[in-house]
């Protein structure tokens, strides 16, 4: 088949939503299938783009088997709320030339446009409709829940304005998935019927990230010892994490438990707030967003992984860098509230925590790290639930089949599209 996508976020970014965009794309290549993706130089979780990659104008390159054509956009080194709508409105804007010209000279089978970045999700459900192909929508979080739901956006004619924006946006698309039953059950809400739903999760490699031994390289760099026990958090570091939560916890432990050691690792726009939030603490230390062939050995390195969370963003996201996390078989500390998509993921793999709640951390956090049994053991279901239900390969297969079925409904000319995708009603378990 013919894929053209469309997505704001692609390699070389590697954290986050670019490595599913990069991977998905990569895998319906190993399929065979034909993949053409209209996309945005780099520039996350930094929110700069470098030098080399700066385009005025569209640049076409090829990678692993995948066609690009990087479209010029706007890039706020502070990406306030106002400027993160002007960002994704600017690529929204120089994403249709491509769009349209592959719609109309290509002619896609399937038009598949990735949120982050809603805005240009109408130009690709438009480019569908001009080839007659199917228009599908991936949605990594509820945008517009998630800006006003932390305070990105405050107006509330504008919430209203904007919701009925993304409503009419979701009803134009012949097939709609998202990366949690939480998040499906929202998209219901929004009107969204059960039949044009499919649950994609986003997924890990678990054969190439496996649990290893805790005295890797990078721990001797950091100049930890083996009775050290690391409390690790690796990923973008912005408003909705509530990193603030673990430099607090980090402060609490200095004095009575200096043998527990916190690693932030990764990059953002919230960064420079934690350091200066952290200055003083010796058992606090920042590292750079690891390059990927040392991920395995990073997550290695911890004895505790953390996954703080705003309560305002629970179920408008489920973080990514979760799956990496289980694959690593560590223990999990969570925070968020029971019931949520991301503490029904940690169940069996670590504690969960009332979110923004720093005490109920730092007793989760000294309890892991007093009880080295209880870590091998939640440990260990981490690293099944992994495998159970994040695993890319099964993840990926069943997508080529949901694609499948809609090349064999469309060559028999029977039903419309929208109706035959009632045939494949969600993707992988969750677990």
């Amino acid at each position: 088949m013919r894929i053209l996508v469309c997505g704001i976020n692609y390699a070389p970014d590697l954290i986050g939503v670019p490595k599913y965009n990069t991977e998905l794309c990569e895998s319906l290549a190993g399929f065979g299938h034909e993949v053409r993706v209209v996309t945005a130089p780099p520039y996350y979780p930094a929110w700069h783009t470098p030098a080399a990659h700066r385009v005025r104008l569209y640049r076409r390159e090829r990678r692993n088997g995948v066609s690009l054509v990087r479209a010029p956009i706007y890039v706020p080194a502070r990406p306030s709320g106002a400027r993160r709508l002007l960002h994704h409105a600017s690529f929204a804007a120089s994403s249709a030339l491509p769009l349209a010209s592959a719609a109309l000279s290509w002619r896609p089978d399937i038009v598949f446009a990735v949120a982050p970045s809603l805005l240009s999700a109408p130009i690709a459900a438009l480019a569908a409709r001009m080839c007659g192909a199917t228009a599908w929508l991936h949605l990594q979080d509820l945008e517009i829940d998630a800006a006003f739901g932390l305070g990105l956006l405050k107006d509330g004619g504008l919430r209203r304005a904007m919701l009925v924006v993304e409503r009419g946006i979701l009803g134009v698309f012949d097939r709609v998935s998202t990366i949690s039953p939480q998040m499906i059950a929202r998209l219901e809400q929004k009107g969204v019927p059960r039949h044009r739903l499919y649950e994609l999760r986003n997924w890990v490699d678990v054969a190439a990230i496996r649990p290893g031994a805790r005295d890797t390289r990078l721990r001797a760099e950091l100049g930890l010892g083996p009775s050290d026990v690391v409390a690790l958090y690796s990923g973008a570091m912005s408003h909705k994490q509530g990193l603030d939560l673990v430099v607090a916890a980090a402060a609490a432990l200095q004095a009575t438990d200096p043998h527990i050691r916190f690693v932030l690792c990764g990059n953002g726009p919230h960064r420079e707030d934690l350091q200066r939030l952290g200055e003083g603490l010796e058992n606090l230390r920042f590292l750079d967003l690891q390059p990927a062939e040392r991920l395995s050995e990073l997550l290695a390195t911890a004895d505790i992984h953390l996954m703080p969370q705003r309560p305002e963003a629970a179920d408008l996201v489920l973080p990514s860098k979760l799956s990496g996390m289980l694959a690593s078989g560590r223990p999990v500390v969570v925070m968020a509230e029971p019931g949520t998509g991301i503490a029904c993921e940690a169940e069996g793999a670590g504690l969960v925590t009332r979110p923004g709640n720093v005490d109920d951390l730092v007793a989760a956090v000294r309890t892991l790290a007093a009880d080295s049994g209880l870590r091998a053991e939640l440990g260990a279901g981490a690293r099944q639930r992994a495998e159970r239900a994040w695993d890319r390969g099964a993840i990926m297969a069943g997508l080529d089949e949901a694609f499948a079925s809609l090349g064999r409904a469309a060559r028999a000319g029977g039903p419309q599209v929208s109706s035959a995708l009632g045939e494949v009603r969600g993707g992988p378990p969750g677990g």
